[in-house]
């Protein structure tokens, strides 16, 4: 199930949420040929675009969030929470979800 927005600008992750979107994988070859959707698959990469503020831990103290805006992270293949606007599609993860930080 997914939910529908007209922007994704309207949408703030809460607590220990991360927003991110897939990162595309190359529809044409170095030759220049290129693929049919269907025979691309898709990347474990995705650009965070929006994180909550923290969680908290058993004593109430707040948990900073491991990742920011436009950091590139490693996804898991399955979960996450499908966010859909227009023909863009979204995913909201929690933080402890996610993979790794790739640093440039």
């Amino acid at each position: 199930m997914s939910t529908t927005l007209r922007s994704i600008k309207a949408l703030q992750p809460l607590m220990d949420r991360v927003l991110v979107q897939r990162v595309k994988a190359e529809a044409k070859t170095a030759s220049g040929i290129f693929l049919p959707e269907s025979t691309v698959e898709k990347l474990s990469e995705a650009k965070v675009l929006a994180v909550g503020p923290g969680g908290v831990d058993r004593e109430g103290n707040k948990v900073k969030m491991s990742v920011d805006v436009g950091d590139r992270v490693l996804i898991p293949q399955y979960g996450g929470s499908p966010v859909k606007v227009g023909d863009e599609e979204f995913t909201l993860f929690r933080d402890h979800e996610l993979l790794a930080k790739i640093k440039e």
